[in-house]
């Protein structure tokens, strides 16, 4: 649990293996100007480690002056690089979900960079009112927007942790990340969290924590403490960036 601000920026996070996992298989960056997430999956530990090197790899957009969304390409090229070469025994290619906000400099000042791959989430909290800014690269989201299931049947569907993009996974490239632009307006926030949260706590809730957490890391300290509430069946990992006034 650590708290920090600069540049503009203050940020909490909260992380947990959860009540039912032996290990924390989640990793995450909160450091100017990377704010992300990834939670890794494969056997004898290569979650742990692919998800470590996809947030090594991000490093290196600490320190510069200026980032700009091709630094990030090149970042999670890397990533996929080092995760390949994760030795395998047995079991699934070692992979991970990525997911987060890089503050580039654009024509327009200062932006939130949203990144994804996979189905951790990144959202924004703005006037009240929570959205959802990252799609979930998985098999019940595709089946949502086909008009297939709901997103409430989604939560509860037997495929629902089966994802369809990833870092590593067997892959030889990396894949295409989603790539979203957003403004930094003071006071907004950006909510970063791997499944161990939205599995177990709707979006109407997270909201109502939101409306009610006295700063970033209260927000991220309350949201773990309501997945762990509601069962804790997964690693859980929880950014919370706020974008302060000039």
């Amino acid at each position: 649990m650590t708290a920090g601000e600069s540049h503009g920026v203050r940020w909490g996070t909260a992380t947990d293996r959860g009540s039912r996992r032996e290990t924390n298989e989640d990793s995450h960056l909160a450091q100017y100007p990377v704010f992300a997430v990834a939670d890794g999956m494969g056997g004898h530990a290569a979650g742990e480690v692919a998800s470590a090197c996809a947030v090594d790899a991000l490093r290196a957009l600490v320190g510069p002056d200026t980032v700009t969304p091709d630094d990030v390409r090149a970042a999670l090229a890397d990533a996929q690089s080092r995760i390949r070469q994760i030795p395998v025994e047995t079991g699934a290619p070692p992979g991970t979900t990525f997911s987060g906000v890089v503050v580039v400099d654009s024509a327009r000042g200062r932006t939130w960079l949203v990144v994804n791959l996979g189905d951790s989430r990144t959202y924004r909290w703005a006037d009240g009112a929570l959205e959802r800014v990252s799609v979930d690269h998985s098999e019940v989201e595709e089946l949502v927007a086909r008009g297939i299931i709901t997103p409430e049947d989604a939560r509860t569907h037997p495929r629902r942790h089966v994802v369809t993009r990833v870092l590593g996974g067997g892959r030889e490239d990396a894949p295409d990340p989603d790539f979203f632009a957003l403004p930094l307006a003071a006071g907004d926030e950006v909510v970063v969290c791997t499944d161990g949260l939205t599995d177990e706590v709707p979006d109407a809730r997270i909201a109502e924590i939101l409306r009610h957490a006295t700063g970033p890391q209260d927000a991220a300290d309350r949201l773990l403490a309501a997945a762990l509430v509601a069962g804790g069946h997964d690693n859980i990992t929880v950014l919370v960036v706020e974008a302060l006034p000039d």
